[in-house]
């Protein structure tokens, strides 16, 4: 089993970290161990190879310091000692996560702000580690139906099956909001459902650790009683643990749902099939610890109202970007062509079509009048660049800065445009 089959692309246990999980262990995973739960895993967590290789995703992946203030930089600078003493403090039961540093970022379009929590950099190397040794153990019993921070799956497979069960008539839909659900997941339950494929007690001790890590916000520090901080390596994982027995359940009552973290839709093909659903996920939610959120979980007729999934708004058979996506999106692009910026319109280009590139490779299958809009707009904060470089006064406006910066103009400097890119994915040369 652990060998390509015919046909198949490559291996789908190929994302596994080979520092812990030898083909012997795989054949074990997906053979079945004994008692279905796992012991003994400790000593993967703090073997130097895993420890290593957990260091570098922290280091690619970057991000601020902690409550310590040590940076990834100055964590990888002694990276040695540093992995030696984390190896030995795992090793002796001696290993405290430090506390997790809370900062709040706006919520876009909205005066809400979200809690973010940052753990010091050798704690995202330990969360880090755990992950390398628990992902596999879980994602073999996940259900197909979710897709978010899952190896080999991601929004746009999540995005094509919701306009796959559109296409084939499934046009109720239950749009399920789970109120703060990274913040109220039950730390028992959570521990139980852990403990239900895993029984080395140094781990389930460790990740409890870490899920009762104090959180300091500005001078004050308090210990929270549930969730798992948003920030944390480990609480995608955590999230998605939680979550997969109510996956289970929609697929046994014979539902369609498509969930990416804690942002689910359940598509229908009749009102009384997407009530039925919603009474479903209702009744798990308030045995597990959890709530809906009363004014935005609600049943949608697609075909006469539209519903928002991952970014995307599903109205009346089309697809548009959603308002907050787009406004994130724009207000980036005012960063980088600020009038008094001072620098090449070159690097300025090579700059946004950096960002274009990719939002557009996310947001591709949305309606052509949305890149329209985008690339004039662009193109208009552009020429009022170049106006003030001109030492002319005010905006670009239609008429002399057409004609003087036509779109060829822009064109021929390399700017990145939507409407392009959509044409040619559209009508392929």
């Amino acid at each position: 089993m652990l060998t390509k089959q015919a046909g198949e692309a490559q291996d789908p246990w190929s994302w596994v970290e080979p520092s812990v999980w030898s083909k012997r262990m795989l054949a074990a995973l997906l053979e079945g161990v004994q008692g279905g739960k796992w012991f003994s895993l400790i000593d993967k967590v703090y073997a130097p190879r895993n420890l290593a290789a957990a260091m570098k995703k922290v280091v690619a992946n970057r991000g601020a310091a902690g409550v310590d203030h040590v940076r990834v930089e100055q964590f990888f600078l002694r990276s040695g000692p540093n992995l030696k003493n984390l190896a030995e403090q795992l090793r002796q039961d001696t290993y405290r996560p430090q506390a997790i540093r809370r900062v709040y970022i706006p919520k876009l379009g909205s005066t809400e702000f979200r809690p973010l929590g940052i753990p010091t950099v050798r704690d995202r190397v330990v969360q880090t580690a755990l992950v390398h040794v628990l992902e596999p153990i879980f994602e073999h019993d996940f259900a197909p139906t979710s897709y978010g921070f899952r190896p080999k799956r991601g929004a746009q497979q999540a995005l094509d099956r919701v306009e796959a069960l559109l296409a084939e008539g499934y046009c109720y839909v239950v749009d399920a909001d789970l109120k703060s659900y990274f913040d109220t997941i039950p730390h028992d339950r959570l521990l139980q459902r852990v403990g239900e494929k895993v029984s080395d007690g140094r781990v389930l001790k460790l990740i409890e650790s870490f899920l009762k890590a104090g959180i300091l916000e500005d001078l004050r520090e308090w210990t929270p009683t549930s969730g798992a901080p948003q920030g944390a390596v480990l609480s995608p994982l955590l999230s998605n643990i939680y979550l997969n027995p109510l996956d289970h359940l929609l697929q046994a009552c014979g539902l369609e749902v498509v969930r990416y973290a804690d942002d689910f839709v359940i598509l229908c093909r009749s009102l009384e099939e997407a009530n039925r659903a919603l009474e479903v996920v209702q009744g798990w939610v308030a045995e597990n610890g959890l709530s809906l959120h009363p004014t935005k979980t609600r049943i949608v007729d697609s075909r006469s109202e539209g519903f928002e999934f991952l970014g995307i708004r599903y109205e009346r058979g089309y697809r548009f970007v959603r308002k907050k996506s787009l406004e994130k999106l724009k207000e980036t692009i005012r960063q980088k062509t600020k009038r008094t910026s001072g620098q090449p319109l070159e690097k300025t280009i090579a700059s946004l079509n950096r960002t274009l590139r990719g939002w557009y490779g996310y947001f591709r299958r949305c309606h052509q009048t949305v890149f329209d809009g985008l690339d004039a707009w662009i193109r208009k904060r552009l020429r009022s660049l170049l106006r003030k470089r001109r030492k002319l006064r005010g905006i670009s406006r239609h008429g002399a800065d057409e004609r003087r910066w036509p779109n060829t103009w822009f064109a021929e400097q390399g700017l990145f445009s939507l409407k392009t890119a959509h044409e040619l994915r559209a009508n392929p040369l």
